[in-house]
């Protein structure tokens, strides 16, 4: 009898190291993964409901949302730097200054993997990139701010930060669509996130060059920046507006017509995607990511025809009812 309940307590000894072991073995397995913004705009609440969407089908995956306010160069260092400390196993980064940033992108994918998002680093180790054409998307701009201006006439650039990819992009988009016309860029102004800057430059622009013709906000706060400029200058309808990206006050302008268009990104995408991406490529599907290294996600133009409809989608998408 004694040798029976001996034997059972030894059965019973091993199952309980086996579920141990189960154990270890699944909380092992479950992937810390980071998505890392280059400022604080509400574009990137959306995104953040991407992340949270892939994060809560992902059940092996801890998913960590990280907002960067100024300066975002330094403060994307200080985040990464936490996050390898951490032993996070995946970052995906809107970098700020991608040529100076190149170091640090190439640190951190010596020691997890490193998507770029929004903004790209190609010169960097980085394995892919998710998000837009940026030089595509401009040329879309450059298409509306010939729609705004048949004629020709004098515009100006507003825009973060002329480091960051996509900024360059777009603006090389945006020359590429004028190229033949009688519109002049007469000069991109820059304001480093800085949205009270931003309205700073658009009104100091309004007096400097009183025969401005159109206002271009590359970034996605530019365009409120742009609108609440114009009006103050009362000259809303006299200079057209043209921004990128979807923040409310931007979207309510076309909806009033005081900006003609905006170019839209999906940044829902740009979280969702990145995450389930990453996730795939650590359990050793590599074949997600293309020869080329890129995701392309496509912009679309809102304008006074579609910005109800749009405006309804987008506010699903920020929880907003």
């Amino acid at each position: 009898m004694k040798r029976c309940f001996a034997w059972i307590l030894f059965v019973l000894s091993l199952l309980l190291i086996s579920c141990s072991s189960g154990a270890g073995d699944k909380t092992s397995k479950q992937l810390k993964l980071a998505f890392v913004t280059n400022n604080s705009a509400d574009f990137w609440t959306i995104a953040r409901n991407g992340v949270e969407k892939a994060d809560a089908e992902l059940t092996d995956v801890s998913a960590d949302f990280r907002f960067v306010s100024d300066p975002p160069a330094a403060e994307q260092k200080r985040i990464i730097d936490d996050l390898l400390a951490k032993g996070v196993d995946g970052i995906a980064i809107s970098p700020a200054d991608p040529h100076n940033q190149t170091a640090l992108i190439n640190d951190a994918a010596s020691k997890a993997l490193v998507f770029t998002q929004d903004s790209d680093a190609p010169e960097s180790n980085r394995a892919c990139y998710i998000g837009t054409d940026n030089v595509a998307a401009g040329r879309q701009a450059g298409d509306l701010i010939k729609e705004v201006l048949p004629s020709g006439g004098k515009a100006m650039l507003f825009v973060g930060q002329l480091d960051a990819q996509n900024a360059r992009e777009r603006i090389q988009g945006i020359k590429e669509a004028l190229m033949g016309t009688k519109v002049e860029i007469i000069d991109t102004r820059t304001d480093d996130g800085d949205a009270v800057r931003a309205k700073a430059n658009v009104s100091d622009a309004i007096v400097k060059y009183p025969d401005l013709k159109a206002l271009v906000g590359l970034w996605s706060y530019n365009g409120p920046a742009i609108l609440s400029a114009v009006k103050d200058a009362k000259k809303s309808g006299q200079i057209k507006i043209v921004a990128f990206d979807e923040a409310d006050e931007t979207l309510a302008g076309i909806q009033e017509g005081a900006i003609y268009a905006t170019v839209v990104q999906q940044p829902y995408e740009f979280g969702y995607q990145a995450i389930k991406l990453m996730s795939q490529v650590l359990k050793g599907d590599k074949s997600v990511i293309p020869a080329n290294k890129q995701i392309i996600i496509p912009t679309l133009v809102v304008n006074k025809g579609n910005v109800e409809d749009f405006t309804k989608k987008i506010n699903e998408l920020r929880g907003k009812h």
